[in-house]
């Protein structure tokens, strides 16, 4: 930062649903960051539930208002993005009219409650957060879907350019909104990487000094742990690990294969269809491919058990494509892990290749080679996740991550009343017609 010139303000964060998710974490981060700065925040959500959360929102340190849950999520197990943004919409509505004002709102995710933003608290300073355009999530797979989603995907292009400042998670995400939303083309988002909180997984002697549990390596702890981290959803593809271990088991001899292990663990929502779904498929190819007694499952997890998982394993597989950034890799590098993630995205700005892991195609025959590097070769896997931690301790800090984002409220502040405020004011404003009447 160019100046340290640190103004307290009160900040608000609107996100849809406060569970578990990269998403998540980093609105948690965010609020933390802007905590740590000296500002007042405060956290609006339509859904949150305690037993399925991020510990700071529910032991304190962060206030959380849940307003909108009454709405329902979808109509006849349709209509989930109509849903969502009308709950995001109350919940912002009752922001700004039951709370006293605040000088910045961050907007997460859904940016359809902007305009209500405007006009119910027009002083406020609004921030968009966009991990992803949110028309380019959903497939349009019939004329029906199109005809639907053209008017909510307007919406979103219009919205979004309401807001005062734009941030994006990663350059990747930064080059895809400007392809997608063609009208927005003066808007040069910022990109504001996500960052972890170093001192929540411990130092490197916590975390085995980057030395991993590999079977070649230690007696007393013989199986190489491979460890996947993301919610059980198709689009994470999960099962590209369960066919590369599958690969794996081929390429390897009958002792090797008896210490090798795969953990696969990630948010699971039994409210969600998809999660139950794609649960029970990943299990049943365990099972018709003798993987079974190799892989376990945790469904859902405390932050505690988490950097426990990361701890006990010996290298991070990431596997969706072209993941918008992707919290997963740090999580590995920062545990002194090597990673394995595919070569799109986000990964390719966080994950340096035979350095802090392997980048690869997403194909399991990629996928199987890297796992071999890491069950054959244990000295380069430990050399990686040393270099990995360094790589996160230099780049993506929490200090580094909250003094942007505090010179981004701070810019804010400084730049005078918004053009939707001044619009409002002027308003207030009797004419001079009215004055000499």
């Amino acid at each position: 930062m160019s100046r340290i010139a640190f103004t307290p303000t009160r900040i608000a964060f609107v996100h849809p649903d406060l569970g578990i998710g990269g998403a998540e974490r980093l609105v948690v981060d965010a609020a933390l960051a802007c905590t740590s700065k000296g500002h007042e925040v405060h956290l609006f959500t339509s859904h949150h539930d305690p037993a399925r959360c991020f510990s700071e929102t529910r032991d304190g340190q962060l206030p959380v208002h849940v307003h909108g849950s009454w709405f329902p999520r979808n109509i006849a197990g349709r209509f989930y993005a109509f849903c969502a943004y009308l709950r995001m919409i109350i919940t912002a509505i009752a922001m700004a009219l039951f709370y006293p004002r605040f000088d910045v709102v961050v907007v997460d995710q859904i940016s359809a409650c902007i305009p209500f933003l405007r006009i119910f608290s027009p002083k406020s300073k609004i921030v968009f957060y966009c991990h992803f355009p949110d028309q380019l999530l959903t497939q349009r797979t019939s004329l029906l879907k199109r005809l639907y989603r053209s008017p909510i995907d307007w919406l979103e292009e219009r919205t979004t350019g309401l807001a005062d400042t734009v941030l994006v998670n990663s350059k990747f995400t930064a080059g895809v909104f400007n392809a997608t939303f063609r009208s927005l083309q003066h808007i040069r988002p910022q990109v504001v990487y996500p960052a972890i909180n170093v001192a929540a997984f411990g130092s490197a002697d916590d975390n085995g000094g980057g030395r991993p549990r590999g079977f070649a390596r230690l007696a007393l702890a013989p199986n190489t742990t491979f460890l996947s981290i993301n919610r059980f959803e198709r689009k994470k593809n999960l099962m590209l690990a369960l066919e590369a271990l599958l690969g794996l088991k081929q390429q390897l001899t009958k002792a090797e294969w008896e210490h090798v292990r795969l953990v696969l663990a990630g948010g699971y929502d039994e409210r969600l269809p998809e999660n139950r779904e794609y649960h029970a498929e990943l299990q049943q190819f365990a099972q018709a491919n003798g993987l079974a007694d190799h892989v376990s499952f945790k469904r859902s997890f405390s932050d505690e058990e988490k950097i426990q998982l990361l701890r006990s394993c010996d290298c991070l597989m990431y596997t969706p494509t072209n993941e918008h950034f992707g919290i997963g890799p740090l999580e590995g590098m920062i545990s002194s892990r090597p990673v394995i993630a595919v070569n799109t995205g986000g990964p390719l700005e966080t994950v340096v290749h035979k350095r802090t892991g392997f980048l690869c195609n997403p194909t399991s025959e990629a996928f199987t080679a890297a796992m071999l590097e890491i069950v054959r070769n244990p000295d380069a896997a430990e050399q990686m996740g040393v270099a990995g931690r360094a790589r996160v301790l230099d780049k993506f800090s929490f200090a580094a991550f909250a003094d942007q984002l505090e010179e981004v409220v701070q810019n804010l502040i400084e730049a005078g009343p918004s053009p939707a405020a001044a619009t409002a004011d002027r308003r207030r404003q009797p004419s001079r017609k009215a004055k000499k009447l």
